[in-house]
């Protein structure tokens, strides 16, 4: 398979993906009553997968069937209209822009579609069957998301996401015919990667905000130390495996590295989240505790089982591997419920733990 480069464009395209990351990450910073409540962290989810599904969707389009054209960029071009589209009206308050977010995201999907059909006319063979695949059937989901015109309340949002849901399950149910025209796995983690730097990102201007809210003391630049500490070490694991331990010739469908990584990003904005949680030290205890760990656990749980998947046999992360790992974060976690710990000292725990997982698997 030849090598397939990211473009210019393509990393322009993520660019205006930052803001609808920071605004879905925002959510989980509503504190009351000293927790998140259950409307904000489900907020955070039913705001945060439109998002990846609308970037996975025309990236996994271009690693199959893109191409440097001027009829392709035109698309993305087009395509970054809807993603501003929809990133202004993200809003805690899904009703008050509730429009022009389901025009924002019908209108990249629909591009995408329409990308998929036009490459039936230009594709043969296995690579023919999958954009006709993908180009009849995302309109299935699409259609169901657009009957939610049609109802007010809490009704209008069933139809909206039961359709983005049709739209995710529609390549697991099509992997048979998907298998034949395996994704380029080299160009796909990098689009992967390249977005994890943007969560990455998230977690920096927690450590910022941090510094910037309040004055200069030792307690605040011990804490931005940790942090930007914790940031390095899921740095460190996270590219030293992608860059040197996957095996990039593999062929795949690619979706284990897909739906893998919309738990690696949700952990990712709640570990960001976490960071400024702790500093401000509003949360209850427990709830604290589980918040922030509960993030990590979510993030090494997705990590391990993409690095089992796409490792090179001899590298795969064994039992005592995961055995180590695991009763690491649980003996951490087991010890603060006993011993009421600093945030400083639960931000450096939780270092610790991110530095023996870079060293245990990279």
């Amino acid at each position: 398979m030849h090598e397939k480069k990211v473009t210019w464009l393509e990393l322009f395209y993520d660019l205006l993906f930052v803001a609808a990351v920071s605004k879905a990450t925002h959510v989980l910073l509503h504190v009351e009553h000293n927790s998140i409540s259950l409307e904000h962290l489900a907020k955070f989810i039913l705001i945060f997968v439109p998002i990846w599904w609308a970037w996975v969707g025309q990236s996994v389009f271009i690693n199959r069937f893109g191409r440097d054209s001027k009829s392709h960029r035109i698309f993305m071009i087009l395509q970054l209209f809807f993603v501003l589209i929809m990133t202004a009206s993200l809003n805690v308050d899904f009703d008050a822009n509730y429009l022009p977010f389901l025009i924002g995201y019908i209108g990249l999907r629909g591009l995408t579609a329409v990308q998929y059909l036009l490459a039936v006319r230009t594709e043969t063979a296995h690579k023919r069957k999958t954009a006709r695949f993908f180009g009849t059937y995302f309109w299935l989901g699409l259609f169901i998301s657009c009957l939610s015109l049609f109802f007010d309340s809490y009704i209008r949002y069933i139809f909206l996401y039961a359709g983005i849901f049709t739209d995710i399950l529609v390549p697991l149910i099509g992997r048979r015919i998907l298998v034949r025209t395996p994704i380029h796995t080299a160009h796909l983690l990098e689009r992967f990667a390249l977005f994890t730097l943007i969560l990455l990102g998230e977690s920096v201007i927690s450590m910022l905000a941090v510094l910037q809210t309040h004055t200069f003391t030792a307690s605040s630049i011990l804490f931005a130390v940790l942090a930007f500490a914790l940031v390095i070490a899921i740095w460190w694991q996270y590219f030293e495996n992608v860059e040197k331990h996957i095996d990039k010739s593999k062929q795949t469908a690619g979706q284990t590295i897909i739906y893998g990584h919309l738990f690696i990003y949700f952990s990712l904005s709640m570990i960001a989240a976490s960071i400024q949680l702790l500093f401000v030290n509003e949360l209850h205890y427990i709830f604290m505790l589980c918040f922030a760990f509960g993030s990590v656990l979510i993030y090494y749980l997705s990590v391990m089982f993409m690095l089992y998947q796409y490792k090179f046999n001899h590298l795969r992360p064994n039992f005592k591997v995961f055995a180590l790992l695991t009763g690491t974060l649980c003996v951490l976690f087991g010890l603060n419920l006993f011993i009421t710990a600093s945030p400083h000292l639960i931000l450096g725990e939780l270092m610790v733990f991110f530095l023996l997982f870079a060293k245990a698997t990279a």
